[in-house]
């Protein structure tokens, strides 16, 4: 799949190379030097976190041949292998489509046998949550009286839909998102590898959509670098790519409904529209300006990294035009368009909420 490939590319091969989750680099590492092995880990966490690729390479540093630090060599036999994904000693098991109690009866009839040529025989269960209820009570059995060549590692998105008994007996981690300034540094770093010349504003804009995962963020990258023209990547192509309204625009609407001009305000909605932006992308458009507007209404401190992926420009306006609302108007205004899209799924004319919105906000505006 395209939008994978480079997420594939510079997957990270050594625990040096992993970002955005130190506690549990640091406490894995400590555990393989000092011979503290677990049979059963446990990484929960949101989508795109490196559940999987810090699961991989544990398998690698404990299957190392080279074993005098915790950093898997990737030179040995047992390290090219899970490299290349021909290792017969690890099983990666996708819970989401092999959940059923015969896959994992299966997999226990395979946990009784040695590793082939491997220490470690390591089995990675990805989406473990989603495991049948028999599956996972086979799995428990399993879990409790494990042999010692054996180390599962359980990957959940759903931590509360885990059995509790499963849970305790695992050594659990919690990844969380990355932070914004995290996933535009590694995007900086592998848009340098690749020789090409990406805006800030638009690495920051990558960074922002893909909302804390570093795998949907390296995609898009990749998206953007197909869409892109002579390897330079700006912010215009991310939102055509993704069908996005440009800040501008909603800035300018937002000056109409501060100003409290109805008929310009339509006017100018309509005019966009006409352009051909999507109704239901403007007005997600408009609820994520707002929402930031409403933060930083809130608090100044909001500032970062809450409105990252504005340029300075924007973030100014927006600075600017925060001060001629109070704070229950933008309150109150975030509520309409929050409305409006759910009307606008349901609407003969897809932009009638919408601007219904804007009239129902400056008619209580001015009263």
């Amino acid at each position: 799949m395209e939008n994978l490939v480079l997420y594939r590319k510079y997957r990270p091969k050594t625990f040096s190379e992993v970002i955005g989750q130190e506690h549990v680099v640091q406490t894995l590492t400590n555990g393989i030097l000092t011979g503290m092995i677990s049979h059963a880990y446990l990484f929960a966490g949101p989508r795109g976190s490196g559940k999987t690729t810090i699961a991989r390479l544990l398998a690698k540093a404990l299957n190392c041949e080279n074993d005098k630090t915790f950093e898997p060599c990737n030179r040995c036999s047992s390290c090219l292998e899970i490299n290349d994904n021909r290792s017969i000693d690890l099983i990666e098991i996708d819970a989401a489509s092999n959940r059923g109690i015969d896959d994992i009866r299966e997999l226990r009839d395979g946990i009784r046998f040695s590793p082939v040529k491997s220490k470690y025989k390591v089995f990675i269960i990805d989406e473990s949550h989603q495991l049948t209820k028999e599956a996972a009570n086979a799995l428990l059995k399993t879990l409790e009286e494990p042999p010692a060549h054996a180390i599962f590692v359980l990957a959940t998105t759903e931590i509360h839909k885990m059995i509790p008994t499963i849970i305790s007996r695992c050594q659990r981690f919690d990844f969380r998102k990355l932070t914004l300034s995290e996933i535009v540094k590694r995007l900086e770093w592998i848009s340098k590898k690749e020789g090409i010349k990406v805006e800030k504003s638009a690495l920051e804009f990558i960074a922002l959509s893909a909302g804390g995962s570093i795998r949907d963020a390296e995609g898009l990258l990749d998206q953007a670098l197909t869409f892109a023209s002579n390897k330079i990547v700006k912010i215009q192509d991310l939102q055509d790519l993704l069908g996005m309204v440009d800040t501008l625009v909603i800035s300018q609407l937002v000056d109409f409904i501060s100003e409290k001009k109805t008929t310009e305000a339509i006017e100018f909605l309509n005019k966009t529209l006409e352009k051909g932006y999507d109704p239901l992308e403007l007005n997600k458009a408009l609820i994520k300006y707002l929402r930031q507007a409403l933060l930083l209404r809130i608090s100044p401190e909001f500032t970062n990294p809450v409105i990252t992926g504005l340029t300075k420009e924007e973030q100014e306006k927006l600075h600017n035009q925060v001060k001629s609302f109070e704070e229950r108007d933008l309150s109150r205004i975030l509520n309409l368009f929050l409305e409006a899209e759910n009307k606008m799924k349901y609407s003969p004319i897809p932009q009638l909420p919408l601007e219904l919105a804007i009239i129902e906000a400056l008619q209580k505006e001015e009263k």
